[in-house]
C-alpha cells in the first residue's frame, strides 16, 4: 500500500486572504451586501438615535415642571379631636389669627392665608335673590378663605374685586363667585353695580367678584369664596384631624425654587410651640424627579433600541443564511481544493462582521444625524452620550458576528461532494 503524501502544506487561511475573500463576496454581489447590511444599519441607528433623544429629552425635563407646582406650599391643620371643645362645637383651628401676615415674613413668599371648605346640610341649595330667581344647579363648594388666600389662589377677576382685608376683619356677608355660578344664578358682570346677593341655605352674601379661572385650590371646581372671619361667625370653626376634608389649611404662592425652603420653616413659623400640629406639603424635589423620569425612560428605549438591534441582527442571519445556500457550488469548489471547515466558516463570518461594521458606522452616522436635526429643530442642545455613540460601530460588528454565525456553521459543514452534486 502507497503511503500517504506528508511533504504537502497544510491549507490554511491569513486574516488578509480571509478579509479580501469577504470584500470580494461583498462587491460581487451589491445588492444583496446592501440588504444585509440594511439590518444593521436601521439597528445601530436605532439606538443610536433612540438614546440620543431620550437624553436629549431627559435634558428638557426640568424646563416642562410648570411653575405653579413648583411654586405652591401647603399646611394641613390636623390637631386634637373635638373632645377639647364644648360639645357640640370644634376647636380653633390650629393657625394663629395673623396667619397671613406671619407666612408673608417668610423670604420667598409671595402670598399665603388660611381656608377651608364650609360644611353645609347635604340639601344646602344656592340661590339668587328674588329680582334674578336663579338656582345654582351644580355643586358648588363654599370656601371660607383668608385675603391672603383668595390673593395665594391667582383669581383672575372678570369683574368687581376680590375680598379685602376689611371686608374679613369686619365680618362683612360678602362673596367672589366664579363665572359659572354666576350664569346659573342669573348674575352677570354688569350686575355687580347694584349689588346682587346670593342666598345659602338662606343667608344672604352679596357678590363683590367674579372670576373666571383660579391658579390654585378652585382651579377645576365652581366655588363660592366668602370671608374666614365671616364663616366662623356664621358656621363656627371647621373641624381639625387626620384625613378630615373640612379641616383648615393655607395655601402658599412661593417665588421659583423658594417652596422647599418655605416648606421646612413655615410650621415652626407659624405654631412654634406646637409644630407638629401643621403637615406641610411640599412639591417634590425638581432634581430628584428629574432624575426619577429620566432613569425610566433611558431604561424603556434602551430596550427599544436593543429590539431594534435585535431586528437587524435577525435581517443579517436571514441574508446570510441565503447566500450559503446560494453560493453551495463555490463552497464544495473551495472544500475540494483544500479548504478546511475552519476556513469556510472564517470566510463567512468575516464576511458578516465586515457588513456589520460598516452597516454601524452608516447608523451611527444616521443616528446622531437625527438627534442634532431633532434637537435643533426643537432648539434644543443636543446631548449624545460617548459611552454609547463611540461604541455603537462595534455593536454593529458585534451583531453581524453573531449573526453570522449559524450560516458560517452550516457553510462549514458542507459536504464537497454533495456541493458538487448540487451544482
Amino acid at each position: 500500500m502507497a503511503s500517504p503524501v506528508t511533504d504537502l502544506p497544510s491549507p490554511r487561511l491569513a486574516g488578509r486572504d480571509a478579509a479580501a475573500e469577504a470584500v470580494a463576496g461583498i462587491v460581487q454581489r451589491p445588492g444583496r451586501a446592501v440588504l444585509t447590511m440594511l439590518g444593521t444599519v436601521l439597528g445601530v441607528g436605532a439606538f443610536v438615535a433612540v438614546l440620543g433623544l431620550t437624553a436629549t429629552g431627559a435634558g428638557q425635563i426640568s424646563r416642562q415642571f410648570t411653575v405653579l407646582e413648583d411654586t405652591t406650599v401647603t399646611v394641613e391643620d390636623n390637631g386634637p379631636a373635638n373632645n377639647v371643645a364644648p360639645p357640640g362645637t370644634n376647636p380653633a383651628i390650629g393657625f394663629p389669627a395673623d396667619a397671613d401676615a406671619i407666612a408673608d415674613h417668610i423670604n420667598g413668599v409671595t402670598a399665603a392665608g388660611v381656608w377651608w371648605p364650609v360644611s353645609l346640610p347635604t340639601d344646602a341649595s344656592f340661590t339668587g335673590s328674588l329680582a334674578l330667581s336663579g338656582t345654582a344647579s351644580q355643586t358648588v363648594s363654599l370656601l371660607a378663605a383668608s385675603p391672603g388666600a383668595v390673593k395665594a389662589m391667582g383669581l383672575s377677576m372678570v369683574a368687581g374685586s376680590s375680598l379685602t382685608t376689611y371686608e374679613n376683619n369686619t365680618s362683612q356677608h360678602v362673596a367672589v363667585i366664579d363665572t359659572t355660578t354666576a350664569a346659573e344664578l342669573g348674575i352677570s358682570p354688569a350686575r355687580l353695580p347694584s349689588h346682587p346677593a346670593v342666598f345659602v341655605d338662606g343667608i344672604a352674601y352679596t357678590v363683590v367678584g367674579i372670576y373666571s379661572s383660579a391658579q390654585r385650590v378652585v382651579s377645576d371646581e365652581s366655588a363660592m369664596l366668602i370671608p374666614e372671619n365671616t364663616a366662623l361667625a356664621d358656621y363656627g370653626n371647621p373641624e381639625p384631624g387626620i384625613g378630615n376634608q373640612d379641616e383648615a389649611q393655607m395655601v402658599i404662592a412661593t417665588r421659583t425654587g423658594a417652596a422647599q425652603t418655605v416648606a421646612r420653616q413655615i410650621a415652626a413659623a407659624e405654631l412654634p410651640t406646637n409644630p407638629t400640629r401643621l403637615v406641610v406639603t411640599s412639591p417634590p424635589n425638581p432634581q430628584n424627579l428629574q432624575s426619577e423620569v429620566s432613569a425610566d425612560l433611558a431604561g424603556l428605549f434602551l430596550i427599544l433600541a436593543l429590539i431594534s438591534l435585535l431586528i437587524g441582527a435577525v435581517g443579517i442571519a436571514n441574508t446570510t443564511l441565503v447566500a450559503v445556500l446560494e453560493r453551495t457550488e463555490e463552497i464544495g469548489l473551495r472544500r475540494a481544493v483544500g479548504a478546511r471547515p475552519r476556513h469556510i466558516a472564517a470566510q463567512f463570518l468575516t464576511e458578516s462582521t465586515t457588513l456589520g461594521t460598516l452597516g454601524g458606522l452608516i447608523g451611527t452616522c444616521i443616528g446622531v444625524g437625527v438627534v442634532v436635526i431633532f434637537a435643533a429643530a426643537k432648539d434644543w442642545t443636543a446631548i449624545l452620550n460617548p459611552a454609547y455613540t463611540l461604541p455603537a460601530p462595534l455593536i454593529g460588528s458585534v451583531v453581524g458576528l453573531l449573526a453570522g454565525a449559524y450560516p458560517a456553521l452550516r457553510a462549514a459543514r458542507t459536504s464537497p461532494l454533495a456541493a458538487l452534486r448540487h451544482a
